[in-house]
Parts: C-alpha cells; structure tokens; sequence
C-alpha cells in the first residue's frame, strides 16, 4: 500500500482531472482535499501561501457553473492570476505539495480550456446571471455598465476618492492628505485598467513649489466596452476629447460608456467610464490642472501584485522623501510675520501675502479652516498666486461632488503619533495576529474532517 502522503497526491491529483469537466468541478476536486492537506502539512500554513492563491481562485471561480461556454474567457482570466499568485509564492512553497499539485493543476487547466498565458489576470466583478436567464450577457450592455453589473440584492460597490491640485496637494484613495514635492513626471494612478500620470514642474525659478503642467491618462482596452483611449492635458490647452479626436470609447458596442464632456470651455472637463464605475474631473485653474477622481475599491485595487508595486500616488501616498510638512512652515510664517518667499515670476510679479492676508483671501472661498484652507494659505505665501486659492476651492467643490462619504468632506490636521501617509488608525492592526490565523486553520481542518 501507499504511504499516506503519497495517496493524498493521488487524490488531489485526481480531483484536479476533473476539472475539466467545467468549472463546478473546478471547485469540488481542488477544495475537497485542503482541509487535508492543511491538517496532514502544517507548513502549508507557514510561509507558504497556497491557500492565499486557492481560495482567490476558488472565490472568482465559484459562481461560473451557472455560465455557458461564452464564459471561458473569464475563467482562463481567473486561472492566469491562479498561476500568478502560485509563482508569487514559489520560493517559500518549495517541497510543499499542496503547492506543486495547485501547480500542476493549473497547466491541465490551462490547456483543457484553451487558454493562454499571456493576457488579463483580473477584471471588475460583473454579474452572474441566476440560471433560467434567457439575457444573453455578451448582447447586453450591462457588462459596460459596472454599476448595472451588480445583483439588485447585492451590496453597492465601495466607491473611493483621490485628488491632485496647487503646490501640489494630494488626498489619496485612504482619505490621507499629503503636500509634496514631486517634481518631473509622476504616476498618479496604475491598475488594470486605467493609467494616470502627471508632470510638476515649478512655479517659481529656484523654489521646492511645483504645480501639474501636463496630465495624462490612458485607459485601456476592455473586453466588447472600449477600445484603448489616451487624453492629455497640458497649460493652457485642456482639450475635450481624446488624443484621436473623438469624444467616446471607440467602434466597439459599449463605446458611450466611456465618454468626455466639456463643462466650461477651456477651463473643466469631465470624463465618465461607466464601464468600470469611474468618474474622472480635469480642471485648468490659472495655468496649473487639477485632478479628481471617484473609482470604486475593486477598480483601485485590481493590480498585478500590489505587495511589489512601484509608486502609484493616489493609493500610496508621497514619498517621504517628497513630502512637505506645511503646517510647520505655516506656524513659522504666522508667528515669525514674513512675507513670501521672493523670487521671479514666470508673468507678472505676484502679489506679496502676509500670513493674515493669506488667511483673510482663502475665508472667501473656504470657509471651514480644514487642510484644504492651509493648503490655500500655504500656497499663497508660497506662490503669491491667488489662482491657487481657485484651485483649492474647486478641489473641495470635485470632493463634494465625488466622495461617497459625506461625512469626511472636510480633513483636518492629523495627531503627531501618525506617521505620515498612515490612514490607519492605531488601534487597528495591519494583519492579523499568529493566533487568528491559527484558529483560522484548524477551523478548516475540523471542516473538511467532518
């Protein structure tokens, strides 16, 4: 007879076969046998993250038994990010056999559904149609509508804010509110979907104070929705529509749900993609542009490996190395009575701003002394550019109009014992404690010996 674990690849094997039966197998072969092998290979709940890659797969996988076979596509897109998520682990996995079978698994899977290697690893969770639905999803044109996508009793997606203006100032998807350097070309925003990317370039000849010169933003091709579309936006030139000259997503069916439209001539644009529930607004205040955004969590968060990530400003904030602590420069200013710091202007020569100047011109637009009122008194000690005091207000009006919680409109200066870009609070644990996930384990161990 076999030794035990021996049998036990075996089986998992097995039920990796039978698979290709469709993928309601998919789900029964592989996770039959983990609760087995999480009891009979404690290491797999070490270094190893299988079981991370396993129940992402199982949970994108699990509602496709009710799709026909125009549905491959998606089931090939969840087996890629399977096969990404199991070489993101290799290295601490190696001789664990839960993890070499959850290899091997995804080549027989791979081949028997005709799927390549190469294309999207995931995509914004559209609906399930419920069996009996005669709507055919490849005609309708709610794949091209995120919002539509959603069950009407399923929970409103989570929908998330980031926005970029003045000398610059950010607020990020995490509601953290940053004021930077950033100088040169920076990128703003990278997922799956959508690229944003900005150039800062300074004010002033010889000061740290920057404003957004150029803004670029590239969506990608999706699916029968939208062909790939690029807008760019520089000083003095806010144009309203794409770098091809049309104003909507392409020839393909859901072209209209991407889409530009121009508000006031010149000065602010809009862009909706409803296709992937995201809100874009594009202002040219003085000679700089802002940027807002409203996107769902789904949307921000769908990237290849966001654990090795390069920068992506709106969901992790500045660099340290890059961030200006304002308020201390504004207690200076206030207590110390200077003026501006002096330098040429690139027109005419700024007005010159007294602390309590500053703060008498930003109360007209901006009446509630948050983080975006000392944004304006910074920028305009810095700057002398009353323009900025605009940007700040229009930033807080795109705010109202864009965050979901109206409850966090306003921002206010941070305690000390927050580091900076830390949006969580202190009491909350980054990850979860050995001991939960222990519990976690031997939960599913006692399950799947039932």
């Amino acid at each position: 007879m076999r030794p035990l674990r021996e049998r036990i690849v075996v089986k998992a094997r097995a039920g990796w076969m039978g698979m290709g039966r469709g993928a309601g197998s998919t789900a029964l072969g592989l996770f039959q046998i983990l609760p087995v092998f999480l009891c009979i290979f404690p290491s797999v709940t070490s270094p190893c993250k299988i079981l991370k890659c396993n129940s992402e797969f199982w949970a994108a996988t699990s509602g496709t038994h009710h799709l026909g076979a125009e549905e491959a596509p998606e089931f090939c897109t969840a087996l890629r990010a399977y096969a990404h998520c199991t070489r993101r682990t290799a290295r601490t996995c190696r001789g664990d056999l839960a993890y070499h079978s959850a290899v091997h698994g995804i080549d027989d899977l791979m081949v028997q559904h005709n799927c390549s290697k190469d294309g999207p690893t995931s995509q914004p969770r559209l609906r399930t149609l419920p069996p009996g639905d005669s709507q055919e999803r490849s005609d309708s044109p709610e794949i091209c509508h995120y919002e539509k996508s959603f069950h009407k009793h399923s929970a409103t997606p989570n929908y998330t804010h980031c926005g970029l203006f003045g000398d610059p100032h950010l607020r990020t998807f995490t509601d953290t509110f940053q004021t930077c350097k950033v100088q040169g070309a920076w990128p703003l925003i990278d997922n799956n979907y959508l690229n944003v990317q900005v150039t800062n370039t300074p004010v002033l000849p010889g000061s740290s104070a920057t404003a957004t010169s150029k803004l670029t933003i590239i969506f990608k091709s999706f699916q029968e929705c939208v062909d790939q579309k690029v807008y760019q936006a520089e000083m003095d030139e806010l144009p309203a529509a794409f770098a091809d000259g049309s104003k909507n997503g392409g020839d393909k069916h859901g072209a209209n749900s991407l889409k530009i439209t121009e508000k006031v001539s010149g000065q602010h644009i809009e862009i909706q993609a409803k296709y992937i529930g995201t809100t874009i607004v594009v202002r040219q205040v003085g000679r700089y542009l802002t940027f807002a955004v409203r996107m769902p969590e789904e949307v921000v968060n769908a990237v290849e490996d966001r654990d090795s990530q390069g920068l992506y400003l709106c969901l992790r904030g500045c660099p340290l190395n890059q961030q200006i602590d304002f308020q201390t420069f504004r207690s200076a200013q206030a207590a110390e009575g200077r003026t501006r710091r002096k330098g040429p202007s690139l027109q005419a020569p700024p007005e010159a701003f007294t602390y309590e100047s500053a703060t008498a011109k930003c109360r007209e637009k901006l009446p509630v002394e948050d983080l975006y009122f000392q944004s304006c008194v910074f920028d305009l000690l810095t700057t002398g550019d009353v323009n900025f005091m605009l940007a700040a207000y229009y930033a807080f009006e795109d705010v109202k109009m864009l965050h979901s919680n109206k409850d966090k409109l306003h921002l206010y200066e941070r305690t000390r014992d927050l580091a900076p870009g830390n949006a969580a609070p202190s009491g909350l644990p980054r990850s979860p404690p050995a001991l939960w996930v222990a519990l976690l384990c031997l939960s599913q161990c006692w399950l799947g010996l039932l």
